[in-house]
Formats: structure tokens, C-alpha cells, sequence
């Protein structure tokens, strides 16, 4: 027992009507990344509350470093030593990098603040990680890299010993990837314990020492990540076999029926493609290409400077998102939580909002009505739900993207853009999301996906258009598609 630095012993965590962790122990070992891997919902979310004092257990024990401990809050958490990056930064964005270093624990010279000392360790730390990152610059004006970055600094400050880290890459490019792999590496060779939780089994792989596995919140397995595969892990993750990973199905395309001639807008120049009714279009290219740049302006939502844009033939001039919108169009956003949902709505209300003329009548909602359909596409997609009327704040990650989706084929729509349609969700739930989309391309509708995942796009897409800095690079049909040919023309 030695060996563990913790032990997570017997943790149950109920909800109203949901036991979010049965029974869960998992040992994790001193000085190593321990991945913590499952579906969206399956409990690795609650688990980390519970070690991070946000939540108290039903039952059972968090034990570091051989001492049974109860955190009532974070704080006390984080004195323990145990600190969080969550996926979503949480950091005082007006005050510098050094300020949010020391938030919580202030240097201090008598009855003041030692400014000078902290700036000069903030700067020891910076110098350690090997990091270019000034330390007196403003939080806001880093990017979200960097941002993650200062977190973990943060933690290392705080002389963290546990370090969780939930998503950390769910918005990074593949160079700044690099970086932050580097800085995990650097840190588990200072002693420091990683707990690593990704949708993105690639980086497991290539990071961890070893894995557990959560499921409908029951721990299935903790295991040496060297004695089990893909396939295996994924098996053990989603409770049965998943089959092929991305299931394209061979498309008969019809008609053109988006064409955008000679786009300019913002950083977009002189953008030229069309897509045909009844094919997966993809659109690739690292972050800042101007590919969610390009969707906006072509659903009216960003004004163009010039160049033209044809629907079925016609040319069109959506002055707003809801021209589009009644012209057929949809758009599935890259943040479903801020600009696909209302969180504090219903998956009922959701569903239907973009198209409540569907289920007005006399001037008034139907509410029997809207409840009806609105549960006949949440069977469809499959959507978890304790009932229709559950705010969809309260949903999975893949449950929420699911609502979204459920919303654009409630309101009929031909032609959907999918921006980063299955980031932050599981692999059971991503593989849902592929055969809905070949699902929607059989019954003649197009699908034009934007995706930082190469393999995404290379399984999925019948064409794919590469982008950079704002300029079309190249077009690729999906038989000559390589990893190797898009990340020629995306760099």
C-alpha cells in the first residue's frame, strides 16, 4: 500500500433518483498518470468532485498517502494537496499570470503583500516548465493553451501532490498538444501524480502509466495500460463490442445544392466550393484556419464582404442566422453549452425552439403536443433523459450534443453544418453520432462537418476541403485522403 498515494475506497455518491457511483474503489499509484477513462455519465465527472471536496461521498473514503480524509470543500482539498484543471478554465482573467498563481495563497511580508516575491517565483516556476509566458502579462490576453497552462502552474505553486487534469485538450491544437504532453511528462518525473481523463484514447495511450475504467458508475477495471488495447479498453468502457469505429456508408450524392463563390469575410479570402445534396462535406485545418469563420458567413450569422452564395441554384443573401434558418439551413455550434442550448430549459423546450410553429396553435403552445414530438426525436437519437422535462444542464455531454441535433431535424433542415460535432463526447456516443449523420445523408440530406479529429474526417467525409489562415489550400475526395496529404495543406 505503500506504492498508492491514494485511495479512492467504496465511494457512493446518489442523486435524486440516480446512484452516480456505486461502490467505486481505485488505487492509484505514487508518481505516476493514471487515466481515468468512460462514457459520458458514467461517473468520472462526480468521482473527481468527490476527491476535490465539491461533493461529500454517500459512503465511503478518500485515503492520501495512507490517511482517511473528508474534504468539506476545495480548499480544503487543495491544502491536502490535491488540485483540479478542469476543462473548463477557472481563472480571474483581469489579473496577471503571477496574481493567479498565488490566488488563494498570497506571499506576504509582514502586513503586505510581497508583489516582488511572487513575481519573482511565478517566474521560477515559468522557467522551470521551460515555458515563454510573461508573468506580469494579463490572463485574458493568453490563449487557452497558456490559460491551462497557468492552471497547472497554479497547482505546482499550491505544492500540489495529486493533480487532476479533466480534458485538458479538448481545445488544443496539435502543437500546443505537444507542450502540455511535455509539461505532464515533466511533472510526473518531480514526483508529482497526474489523474488523466480523455475522450481521446490516442493520448492514454501515449501518456499513461495506467487506466481505470468507469461504467453507468461502477468501476469495471484498473490495469498497466500496456495490457490492454484499443479495443479491448473501449469494450470495457461502452460494455459491448462497438463494431467498426467510424461506420461511413457508401453515398450517391445528388445535386449541388450549397455553392459559395468567391467568399471574403474577416480573415476568409476568397473562399470557392460546393457540396452536393446527400454527402458528408468535411471542412479541415488547425485551429484558426477560419472554418468556423466560413460557416458563419455563409448562414448569414458574420456579414460578408463580398462573393456569392447559391442554395438549390439561387442565389441567396441571408442578412440573419434566421434567414438561413427558414431557407433550411442549421447549424450544430462548436459550444453546444452557450450557443446551441438554453441550459435552464427542458430537453422538451430545446427541441423545439428554433421551430415553435410546429406546435403553436390559436396563438398558443400545444404543450401535449410539443411533448409528443419532441419525445419521438429524443427516441430516435437515443437521448438519456430522466424525463422531457429535465433541464439539459443536467444531461451528459453526449446527451447535450444529442438535444442540439434532435433541435436542426425538428426544424426540418436540409443542410446542416456540424462544427466539432462530437468534442468532449464519448466513443459510444460519438459512434451514435455517426450513424445518425449517415442516417440523415441517406434521406438526401447534406452534412457539412468541421473537425479537428483527423481520423474523424478521413472515416466520415466523402470530400474534404483543407484550410489555412483563411484560404482554401485544397480539395480531397475521400479514396486519395491521407493524414499525411490534409496536414500538408493545413501547415
Amino acid at each position: 500500500m505503500d506504492n498508492y498515494i491514494l485511495t479512492l475506497k467504496n465511494i457512493t455518491k446518489e442523486f435524486p433518483g440516480v446512484k452516480a457511483l456505486d461502490d467505486v474503489t481505485i488505487n492509484i499509484e505514487r508518481g505516476t498518470i493514471h487515466g481515468l477513462v468512460g462514457e459520458n455519465g458514467a461517473g468520472k465527472s462526480t468521482l473527481i468532485k468527490v476527491l476535490a471536496g465539491i461533493y461529500q461521498p454517500n459512503a465511503g473514503e478518500v485515503i492520501l498517502d495512507g490517511k482517511s480524509c473528508r474534504f468539506q470543500s476545495p480548499i480544503e482539498a487543495r491544502r491536502a494537496g490535491i488540485s483540479v484543471v478542469h476543462q473548463e478554465i477557472k481563472l480571474a482573467e483581469p489579473l496577471t499570470v503571477a496574481e493567479n498563481m498565488f490566488l488563494g495563497n498570497l506571499m506576504m511580508k509582514g502586513k503586505l503583500v510581497d508583489w516582488a516575491g511572487m513575481r519573482r517565483r511565478a517566474q521560477e516556476i515559468v522557467d522551470e516548465l521551460g515555458m515563454d509566458i510573461d508573468v506580469n502579462a494579463q490572463v485574458s490576453s493568453l490563449t487557452v493553451a497558456r490559460k491551462q497552462v497557468v492552471e497547472i502552474m497554479h497547482a505546482i505553486n499550491n505544492n500540489s501532490r495529486v493533480l487532476v487534469m479533466d480534458e485538458p485538450s479538448a481545445v488544443l491544437t496539435d502543437r500546443e498538444l505537444e507542450v502540455m504532453f511535455r509539461i505532464v511528462k515533466q511533472l510526473r518525473e518531480k514526483g508529482i501524480t497526474i489523474i488523466y481523463i480523455s475522450h481521446r484514447l490516442d493520448e492514454v495511450f501515449d501518456l499513461c502509466d495506467n487506466v481505470s475504467i468507469l461504467r453507468d458508475g461502477k468501476h469495471i477495471n484498473t490495469l498497466p495500460i500496456g495490457e490492454v488495447d484499443r479495443k479491448g479498453l473501449i469494450t470495457m468502457m461502452v460494455g459491448r463490442e462497438m463494431g467498426q469505429e467510424y461506420p461511413k456508408v457508401a453515398a450517391t450524392p445528388g445535386d449541388t445544392i450549397l455553392e459559395v463563390k468567391n467568399l471574403n469575410c474577416g480573415i476568409l479570402r476568397d473562399i470557392s466550393f460546393s457540396v452536393r445534396a446527400g454527402e458528408v462535406f468535411g471542412i479541415s485545418g488547425l485551429v484558426g484556419a477560419g472554418r468556423t469563420e466560413l460557416a458563419r458567413a455563409v448562414l448569414g450569422i458574420d456579414h460578408i464582404e463580398s462573393g456569392e452564395v447559391y442554395v438549390r441554384g439561387k442565389r441567396v443573401h441571408y442578412h440573419t442566422f434566421s434567414d438561413a434558418i427558414r431557407d433550411g439551413l442549421g447549424l450544430i455550434p462548436e459550444d453546444r453549452k452557450l450557443q446551441g442550448l438554453v441550459q435552464i430549459m427542458s430537453v422538451e423546450r430545446n427541441t423545439t425552439l428554433v421551430n415553435l410553429r410546429r406546435v403553436i396553435k390559436g396563438g398558443v403552445i400545444r404543450k401535449s403536443l410539443e411533448h409528443s414530438l419532441s419525445e419521438e426525436y429524443a427516441k430516435k437519437l437515443h437521448v438519456v433523459t430522466p424525463s422531457m422535462d429535465t433541464e439539459v444542464q443536467y444531461l451528459s455531454g453526449g446527451n447535450q450534443q444529442k438535444v442540439v441535433i434532435a433541435k436542426w431535424l425538428f426544424q426540418e433542415s436540409e443542410i446542416l453544418f456540424l462544427d466539432e460535432p462530437t468534442r468532449g463526447i464519448d466513443v459510444g456516443a460519438k459512434a451514435e453520432i455517426y450513424r445518425l449523420i449517415n442516417r440523415l445523408v441517406e434521406e438526401g440530406k447534406t452534412v457539412i462537418m468541421i473537425s479537428s479529429e483527423m481520423p474523424e474526417i478521413l472515416g466520415m467525409c466523402d470530400r474534404i476541403m483543407v484550410m489555412h489562415e483563411g484560404h482554401k489550400m485544397g480539395e480531397l475526395d475521400a479514396a486519395e485522403a491521407t493524414q499525411e496529404k490534409i496536414m500538408a495543406l493545413c501547415t
